[in-house]
């Protein structure tokens, strides 16, 4: 394993939520990229091509789960690690999410930014600092 920093890309509509997971993933010393909807998303993940994104479902122009269903079929993302990170309820997400390998599943509302963080570090293997 290296000593790179682990890089991440935050598909996030929303613009205060999106800078503050930017801010607190930079804080923790990993490489940030930002995208404002699945289409952006879909483009910043084959430039960067991420260690792992973290991906909403509800945006304009191009969903999460649609984004996901073209990242999954390239070679270059089929194995990019993704955390949905939603206030939909794992009954309301779109059924298709359960065939495109996520690693987990995670509902905004009932997670801290540090939960987060600790989810994210979690699945990539990396320590956990306190």
């Amino acid at each position: 394993m290296t000593d790179k920093a682990p890089t991440i890309l935050i598909v996030e509509d929303d613009r205060a939520i999106r800078e503050l997971y930017v801010l607190k993933f930079q804080l923790e010393g990993f490489t940030v990229h930002a995208a404002e909807d699945g289409q952006q998303g879909l483009e910043k993940a084959k430039d960067v091509q991420p260690d792992l994104i973290l991906l909403d479902i509800m945006m304009p122009v191009m969903k999460g789960d649609e984004m996901l269903a073209l990242l999954r079929g390239e070679d270059w993302g089929s194995s990019i690690r993704v955390v949905i990170l939603t206030n939909l309820s794992k009954d309301e997400a779109p059924q298709s999410l359960r065939f495109l390998h996520v690693d987990r599943y995670v509902v905004k509302a009932h997670h801290t930014p540090k939960q987060i963080i600790d989810i994210v570090n979690e699945i990539l293997g990396r320590p956990t600092v306190r």
